[in-house]
């Protein structure tokens, strides 16, 4: 098992470890009453992620550094899934969130565990599905019961944990400071008690990644950026409860 796989299988058990206390403090309060944490929950979350949101850093294509290229970064658009354990607590508007996030079409041009190229395989790409995890506090600044049940909307501090973007890193892996602002619609309000469908959120989220970004004059597979790379981005998804199903 490579260096990159045995950090993150440490830190996925790490998540279970870290969880296990809370889902004990749980079970033992069957009834509404909560001590401190309260009975998590489970959402699948399908996404569609804008990057580049704002503004498109320019690169230099240095290529085989006889002739360079100028261009800006392409404002692209990416499929996600996220995994997410919400966590309650008895604070008023204060809350926790564990995510797990995947990209199941994401490609690259090298394997960065194996080395391998796409070639190798006569494929354009190597599949790039690779994890991400995000620890959150969330403050609600907007609940609702504000709304008369149709709207609600959280700030989020987050420890996003993702793929090293920097040539400085030296893990695969590197934490990210991140900062989220999400509006939820809770389009289907209208239904019946006990409905599945009348929990089903339709969210936006606009995004602002602090830290371990690149910046002007890193190096990034054969590209020098000439500008701090984008920190914003816009995500539109749904939020799909799974446990328990009627909320």
């Amino acid at each position: 098992m490579g260096i990159g796989r045995r950090k993150l299988t440490v830190h996925i058990v790490t998540i279970a470890v870290t969880a296990s206390p809370f889902m004990t403090i749980a079970q033992s309060n069957e009834d509404s009453q909560c001590a401190l944490i309260c009975t998590p929950e489970f959402k699948v979350e399908p996404q569609i992620t804008l990057e580049n949101l704002f503004f498109r850093p320019r690169v230099e294509d240095l290529g085989d550094g006889a002739t360079t290229s100028i261009t800006r970064q392409d404002r692209e658009s990416v499929f996600e899934l996220a995994i997410v354990m919400g966590i309650p607590t008895e604070i008023p508007r204060i809350g926790f969130t564990v995510e797990t996030i995947l990209s199941p079409f994401g490609e690259t041009d090298l394997n960065p565990f194996t080395g391998a190229t796409g070639a190798v395989f006569s494929s354009t790409a190597t599949r790039d599905n690779g994890i991400e995890l995000e620890f959150e506090v969330n403050f609600d600044w907007l609940t609702a019961d504000q709304t008369g049940g149709w709207i609600a909307s959280h700030f989020d501090v987050v420890d996003k944990f993702s793929p090293a973007e920097r040539p400085t890193d030296t893990s695969l892996y590197t934490h990210k400071l991140n900062f989220e602002l999400d509006m939820a619609f809770l389009i289907f309000h209208w239904l019946p008690e006990n409905t599945w469908l009348k929990n089903v959120e339709l969210e936006g989220s606009l995004d602002y990644v602090a830290t371990g970004l690149p910046s002007a004059g890193d190096i990034v597979g054969g590209q020098r950026y000439l500008d701090d790379a984008s920190r914003w981005s816009f995500s539109l998804l749904a939020v799909l409860p799974l446990a328990p199903l009627f909320p």
